[in-house]
């Protein structure tokens, strides 16, 4: 443009432009302080009563030790975005998950689908199902900021891995019966193993079994073995209960017949060496006095028959003549 010529359409309508322009450059500086205050005051985080905070920097864990990697409650300064990132963790919850891999699902209860319907062995080679529900909290912030967003993948997985590994060292009776504390204390351990060797951060605090029974097609089978396991138990009670009452009994009944017959065999030997000894006594006298022993002995034999004998007198019939008396003695048979 050649000078003092009048200024060109475009160089008029520019001019209110960059008027604004060079006014804002004019403050810029405020601004860009401003901002870069904002900026890094973006990196200080208030970490709850209830939580633990980590910082990630360049996606690093901060921190060489678990006690310098966590920090508890309060303020906490990092570097801004995209440098630090704090990842606040609230360890005093606990969190709970339903796991239902091990449960059937399907629409149709008289039909057992293994492609479609979830269940477990147990080690007899029966079938099961298992509803339960997992409560778990962070134990370790540092562990759970690098492994967070697969860690109740890693809860679920393990979790239904170690029920189903504990449900196949036990027999159904006992499973469906008195072994549910033991069945899920296994489980627990060997879940919490699997957490552990997985870096989870993760502590499992309880595991509940909500369901665990046959699948629906074989629920009435499962019931008429139950039923008669039942009735078998108490049939066993009883004859446990019976032979409870009846062995002591016999042992008393015994002991008693014992006694008696131990009486009976003192009595008879003392009543039999008394004899001999009478014997022998007589046998003695005998020798000395064959005679006067001889009559005495038949003295006394006439002594206990006639003792034992009844005396009655017959009168004679009439124009007999008189007889004397007549003596009855009675015989063993007729007493």
């Amino acid at each position: 443009m050649r000078r003092g010529a009048p200024p060109s359409e475009f160089a008029r309508l520019a001019a209110p432009l960059a008027r604004l322009l060079d006014a804002a450059w004019q403050r810029m500086h405020w601004w860009v302080a401003l901002m870069g205050v904002l900026y890094l005051g973006s990196g200080i985080t208030v970490v709850k009563p209830d939580e633990v905070a980590v910082i990630l920097r360049w996606g690093r864990l901060v921190g060489t030790t678990r006690a310098l990697q966590e920090h508890g409650p309060g303020l906490l300064f990092a570097f801004p975005r995209p440098i630090d990132e704090v990842v606040r963790v609230q360890v005093k919850a606990v969190r709970e998950l339903p796991i239902k891999e091990l449960m059937s699902a399907a629409a149709n209860p008289t039909t057992l689908d293994p492609l479609t319907q979830g269940y477990a062995l147990t080690g007899d080679h029966n079938i099961v199902v298992a509803d339960m529900v997992a409560r778990y909290r962070v134990r370790d912030a540092a562990e759970w900021a690098l492994y967070g967003p697969m860690a109740e993948d890693v809860l679920r997985t393990e979790v239904t891995a170690a029920m189903v590994r504990s449900l196949g060292e036990m027999r159904v009776d006992r499973v469906l019966s008195d072994g549910r504390k033991e069945l899920i204390a296994a489980a627990t351990r060997r879940a919490q193993q699997g957490l552990d060797a997985a870096h989870s951060g993760f502590e499992l605090t309880s595991l509940e079994l909500t369901g665990l029974a046959p699948p629906p097609a074989l629920a009435s089978d499962f019931d008429a073995v139950q039923t008669a396991f039942i009735g078998a138990e108490t049939k066993k009670k009883e004859a446990q209960a019976f032979a409870q009452r009846a062995i002591p009994q016999a042992q008393a009944d015994a002991d008693e017949e014992l006694q008696a017959a131990r009486g009976d065999a003192a009595a008879a030997l003392a009543k039999a060496n008394g004899d001999v000894e009478a014997f022998l006594a007589l046998e003695e006298e005998y020798r000395a006095n064959p005679a006067v022993v001889r009559e005495r002995l038949y003295r006394d034999a006439i002594d206990q028959t006639l003792a034992q004998a009844s005396i009655r007198w017959v009168p004679p019939p009439a124009g007999a003549r008189y007889e004397g008396l007549r003596i009855e003695i009675p015989t063993r048979n007729a007493q």
